[in-house]
């Protein structure tokens, strides 16, 4: 039987396109953040992102997973670009995006439900969680994005979105499903400080516990973590990757992608994760393989 390939990025920050003064940013996070990306800005180089992009394209996977922070600032012009820069990563069906809290920096001026990247957010439904069949795969996208004060860089859910979560993991299991959770923000504890934690992870956890799923891919930790969270039947696998736009031998980790190889096995599913990682010569390369218990 073949494998079902996924691919998995996360935390793209494109460079922002020119963008104009306007008033109402200087009473909101977006002033701030353009102070800070003048300092950081050299952490994220389009030019790594478009080899990594290159490298997934070159391995033609069954679908894309982007677990957030497409854009730094949440400004129009920012997701306009983006749409752009998904449009050329793959047809919408294809390429999956969960939302990450720079997508949702600020909610003046920005697009309302993240519209311009509606194609990408899921197949139907008004809001999230989406469900998307791929094979054996079921995709459940879940948004943690929400504006949130100086500082500040945490997630949230909301009981409803984690409710209705439950009963689309409950309805893939019955249909014998291969379930992966889509998030931006970690969901095992102390993967990062408080000020960037998804604030009801212990919502999430308990339903997780009761509800299960296969895997859960998140992003924002900008590292190479392999965490779990419990499950009904044992241990669930939590995977992130670092930045995909970070250059190697620069401060944090170097850019990275997961290639998932998702294969029947029995009653069950086998998963062999493959890490590629960009090089100083921006190449990407192989960084390793191994088999998710």
């Amino acid at each position: 039987m073949t494998a079902f390939r996924l691919a998995h990025l996360s935390d793209l920050q494109l460079p922002p396109p020119p963008l104009p003064f306007r008033w109402r940013d200087v009473a909101s996070k977006r002033l701030l953040s353009r102070f800070a990306w003048r300092r950081k800005q050299h952490r994220h180089d389009q030019v790594v992102l478009d080899a990594i992009a290159a490298d997934i394209a070159a391995r033609r996977p069954d679908h894309v997973a982007i677990t957030g922070d497409i854009i730094n600032f949440s400004t129009p012009e920012e997701f306009a670009a983006a749409r752009a820069w998904l449009a050329n990563l793959g047809d919408p069906g294809g390429v999956t995006v969960s939302p990450g809290n720079h997508d949702a920096l600020s909610a003046r001026g920005a697009p309302e439900a993240f519209a311009p990247w509606r194609p990408w957010l899921g197949d139907d439904g008004a809001d999230f969680p989406y469900l998307r069949v791929r094979g054996p795969v079921a995709l459940i996208n879940l948004s943690s994005a929400v504006p949130t004060a100086l500082h500040l860089a945490q997630g949230e859910l909301g009981a409803a979105q984690i409710a209705a979560a439950r009963a689309l993991l409950r309805e893939a299991a019955e249909r014998g499903l291969y379930r992966v959770v889509l998030v931006h923000h970690p969901v095992a504890p102390d993967v990062v400080s408080g000020r960037k934690e998804l604030v009801d992870a212990d919502a999430l956890r308990a339903m997780l516990a009761e509800a299960g799923a296969e895997l859960i891919l998140h992003g924002h930790a900008h590292e190479a973590l392999l965490t779990t969270v419990p499950g009904p039947a044992g241990a669930i696998p939590v995977l992130a990757v670092p930045a995909a736009s970070t250059p190697a031998g620069g401060r944090g980790q170097p850019a990275r992608w997961n290639e998932l190889e998702i294969l029947r096995d029995g009653a069950g599913f086998r998963t062999t994760v493959t890490a590629r990682g960009i090089t100083p010569e921006l190449t990407v390369e192989h960084k390793g393989s191994f088999v998710l218990a």
